[in-house]
């Protein structure tokens, strides 16, 4: 039985995968830590946690070893927006606090996971089907981090043997957790503003387009890698992982189809355009197919028709008509 311990477990994707691995493998079996600790969070209240700044290497080897784990979540990091604004603090958290995390793995004999991103991929990357192996040359402090990233998980697993695993995670889009600073998450802030105000103001340019992701599909992936036969991982730390790609008018005209009156205009912000424009309008994912079997469950319908009843069914709505597929 894996004895998990998560980083940054109270974030986008941390505070549902925790919730989903306790599910999983039991609620004592995953030890969640977070910088901060709202005691009404159902994560805190769940299972066990501590408070942890990753930062702070010695706190982080002592709380792994208290609870003896075998296996680390590392997800705790300032994603690209906010990455971009202070970018010497970025690299502080981002690298720092992975350095530690594969420090206490390698100590601790844990198994490793960390998600990279699109963000690795930079504007001389192939933009269409974008190969698992190709030129990454990104242009902004949070690509910069998730490369230097890759390579350091593939040194620690080739130098000391440390069972390191990743993905490059697309745009991710949820329903629980409200969006964090990240480029992709006007695909989180439509649906909200769809269901309360009928209408929304872009960030993202037309035409835009960008791989996407539902949550479920992106929890299940990280089950599965850390899962999978490690005979069969050829590429370990990097898997390009994808569920669909669009451009904001796609999303909205999906939208449309629910909220009749939904209506979209555009204020384009010129920091988060110009990192879209320098990632991928669609990535290769065959070789995590190949390697572990990914399969993604939703496409831009089906994510829509969930999001919308779940939202709703969290009170989030307006006077729009609604057809909500319930």
């Amino acid at each position: 039985m894996k004895k998990i311990f998560v980083t940054g477990a109270l974030g986008q994707i941390g505070s549902e995968l925790v919730m989903k691995m306790r599910e999983v493998y039991g609620n004592d079996q995953v030890v969640a830590t977070d910088i901060k600790c709202p005691k009404e969070h159902e994560v805190v209240g769940s299972g066990p946690f501590e408070i942890l700044d990753v930062t702070d290497a010695k706190k982080m080897h002592e709380i792994a070893k208290k609870y003896e784990v075998d296996t680390i979540i590392h997800l705790a990091a300032l994603l690209s927006a906010t990455a971009e604004k202070n970018p010497v603090f970025a690299w502080n958290i981002n690298m720092g606090g992975l350095v530690n995390a594969l420090e206490v793995a390698r100590d601790l004999h844990c198994q490793f996971f960390t998600p990279s991103s699109i963000g690795a991929f930079g504007p001389s990357t192939p933009t269409d089907n974008t190969p698992q192996d190709t030129i990454q040359r990104p242009t902004t402090m949070y690509g910069v981090n998730k490369v230097s990233g890759e390579l350091l998980c593939d040194y620690y697993f080739h130098k000391f043997g440390v069972d390191t695993r990743g993905v490059r995670f697309p745009g991710l889009i949820s329903y629980v957790t409200p969006p964090g600073g990240g480029t992709t998450d006007y695909a989180v802030d439509i649906y909200y503003e769809a269901l309360k105000r009928g209408e929304y103001t872009s960030y993202i340019g037309k035409g835009t387009y960008m791989d996407m992701m539902y949550m479920p599909d992106a929890l299940n992936a990280i089950i599965q890698l850390m899962e999978a036969d490690p005979s069969k991982l050829k590429h370990r730390n990097a898997f390009n992982i994808t569920a669909m790609s669009f451009e904001p008018e796609q999303i909205a005209a999906e939208i449309k189809k629910h909220i009749k009156h939904f209506k979209m205009d555009y204020d384009v912000d010129p920091i988060r355009q110009a990192i879209a424009d320098s990632w991928p309008n669609s990535i290769d994912p065959s070789a995590a197919r190949e390697e572990w079997g990914f399969k993604a469950e939703y496409d831009l319908v089906k994510m829509t028709e969930d999001m919308l009843s779940k939202l709703e069914k969290k009170g989030i709505k307006n006077d729009s008509e609604i057809v909500c597929a319930k």
